[in-house]
């Protein structure tokens, strides 16, 4: 596959289904939306509809059609002329989007990074198999490694919106979601980049810098490397933030009707982060119980909060599930690093760490201390600008960020400290850049020019490390799995013993495939006994022969070469990488 479905096509057809979708809820709302935030509204609005639709097994394959019925009713039923442009915005939108996907691109192979440092992304591939076909109903579903994988986590109440999205758009493209998924994770990063964009524009600076500001901080370090790790929950939620800082914004605009657009950004974060997304809305639950109080906003207050918990319904469906014994334990066990190896400082709240892996030290410390040190003066000082200014919607973005990670930070894993550090950096390097911005806006351009240029090379200078050792997909071999799933589907169960979760947490499901070193339904004992740990390797010899043949397939990697099944196994296929092996008869063939 080339790069022209997952990198040009997938995100066009994105971009048009949120355009729909976005300029219907304007319509809805009886406001004008500024076409900055037309992405990233129409992405949570898709979040939203398609999350209704999987509620049930019975309209789960309603959601596709659904969101694109929705979305050219909006294309429809737009009244007014298309609005011209801004150059400014959508420069910035492409720079970022292709920053985000450069360690892709630069491949020329449509795949994905993080491969060997997070295997989340395939547990998010499962759970977009299953999802937009099924909802949350497992019934039916064989034993194997897809099916511990979904009961692990689909049947008890994960998040799934900020995935709803890369699956309906997949869909379409026929592609599979594993070749889209980081120019889903890019996307999602230029929206945020035109949420910021937005925000500048309230804060009053000219278009030239509300595109610096945006550019700069939609690539905070910490978010970046997330972005590198395949970390969609922490790319939708920074996204989201943002957002809702700016549709407070537009809600002062119109009239009541105006507060479903804050409405939607909620009940959307809701989506994808589950109940855990309350910390991050104290300062907007502060400003809708002030607004009650007010009677000019009252209204607006009431039809914002009906509004919200009406389309939070899907969200919170599975909220108490979620938050069971086990997961409670898991957010707060203070040392669950998870794949940290530490606890991450503070510090890299500001968005420059220049390091290879944000888990380590940076390269130059007195360096990055001066940067650090001046990012912070610049974003406290950026924080009273917008006071003086007294312009709520980024006082409010600004907020949400900095009370929800020092919340989690104080009551959760470092695990998840390091996530809320992530989601909350593009805040704080928005509040530096503007600082810098403002001072060059006064007259001090000197001054305000160092400001922006320092922190600007912070970010780069940490990015171009992190594109470094960012660890790409092998392409060629998950796309040799990718064609025995599609070839001998409906032939399992299906053994792998090497450790591959992309394997048999996706491109095998229809195989019914389990890995010896996976989770699993059925033990794959040793000759003497042992089982496999997670991520363990041992040659097919060393397994006991009784439990190999329950399998009817073997998908056994060709290099190191392994030894030969029992027998009874057949060589049914051959592949560059793989050996198929089956218990009965098949000719030999060449991929």
């Amino acid at each position: 596959m080339t790069l022209l479905v997952p990198w040009l096509v997938f995100p066009s057809l994105c971009v048009c289904l949120a355009t729909g979708c976005a300029l219907l809820l304007e319509r809805l709302a009886r406001v004008e939306v500024s076409g900055a935030l037309v992405l990233p509204l129409g992405v949570a609005s898709i979040s939203l509809v398609a999350g209704f639709a999987t509620l049930s097994d019975a309209t789960a394959e309603l959601a596709v059609p659904a969101v694109v019925a929705l979305a050219v009713l909006g294309l429809g039923l737009r009244t007014r002329r298309p609005r011209r442009p801004d150059g400014f915005a959508c420069a910035c939108a492409v720079a970022v989007f292709l920053v985000f996907g450069a360690p892709v691109l630069a491949t020329g192979e449509a795949t994905f990074a993080g491969y060997v440092k997070l295997d989340d992304t395939s547990t998010f591939l499962a759970i977009v198999d299953r999802t937009l076909e099924h909802g949350r109903d497992l019934d039916g579903l064989p034993p194997s490694t897809y099916e511990a994988t979904l009961a692990v986590n689909l049947a008890h109440g994960y998040p799934t919106g900020s995935l709803l999205p890369l699956g309906v758009g997949s869909r379409l493209v026929r592609s599979d979601p594993a070749w889209t998924f980081q120019p889903y994770l890019s996307l999602l990063a230029a929206a945020l980049a035109l949420c910021l964009y937005e925000l500048a524009r309230v804060a009053g600076l000219s278009r030239p810098w509300r595109a610096v500001v945006a550019a700069v901080a939609a690539q905070a370090a910490l978010l970046y490397g997330f972005a590198q790790w395949g970390g969609v929950k922490e790319l939708f939620a920074a996204m989201l933030l943002a957002l809702l800082g700016a549709a407070v914004a537009v809600a002062r605009t119109g009239g009541a009707r105006s507060a479903l657009v804050p409405a939607v950004a909620v009940a959307s974060l809701l989506g994808g982060l589950s109940v855990g997304a309350v910390v991050w809305l104290v300062p907007a639950v502060a400003l809708a119980l002030f607004a009650l109080l007010q009677p000019r906003w009252r209204t607006h207050a009431l039809v914002g909060i009906a509004a919200t918990a009406v389309l939070s319904i899907a969200a919170l469906t599975g909220a108490a599930q979620f938050l069971r014994s086990a997961n409670r334990t898991s957010f707060a066990d203070g040392a669950e690093l998870g794949n940290l190896t530490r606890a991450l400082p503070l510090r890299q709240i500001l968005g420059i760490w220049p390091a290879g892996d944000f888990r380590g030290d940076p390269v130059d410390a007195r360096a990055t201390a001066a940067l650090l040190a001046t990012c912070a003066l610049a974003a406290a000082w950026g924080t009273v600008v917008l006071g003086r200014r007294r312009v709520g919607a980024p006082l409010v973005y600004v907020a949400a960020s900095g009370v929800g990670a020092a919340v989690v930070l104080a009551l959760a894993s470092p695990w998840l400290g390091a996530k809320a550090l992530a989601v909350a950096s593009p805040a704080v390097l928005f509040a530096a850049v503007l600082a810098g911005a403002s001072i060059f806006a006064s007259g001090r351009r000197v001054e305000g020019s160092v400001v922006v240029t320092a922190l600007a090379a912070g970010v780069l200078w940490s990015n171009v490390l992190a594109f470094g050792e960012t660890s790409l997909a092998p392409r060629a071999q998950l796309a040799e799995l990718e064609r025995i799933g599609e070839r001998f589907a409906g032939e399992g169960p299906a053994l792998m013993t090497e450790y591959q979760p992309y394997g048999v947490r996706h491109f095998l499901r229809r195989l019914d495939a389990e890995g010896a070193s996976e989770l699993r339904r059925r033990p794959v004992p040793l000759r003497d006994g042992r089982v496999l740990g997670k991520a363990q390797y041992a040659d097919l010899a060393a397994f006991s022969p009784a439990a190999v043949s329950m399998y009817r397939t073997l998908v056994l990697r060709r290099d190191p070469p392994v030894s030969r099944p029992p027998g009874g196994f057949v060589l049914a296929w051959r592949g560059r990488y793989y050996d198929v092996w089956q218990r009965r008869p098949y000719a030999v063939q060449t991929a």
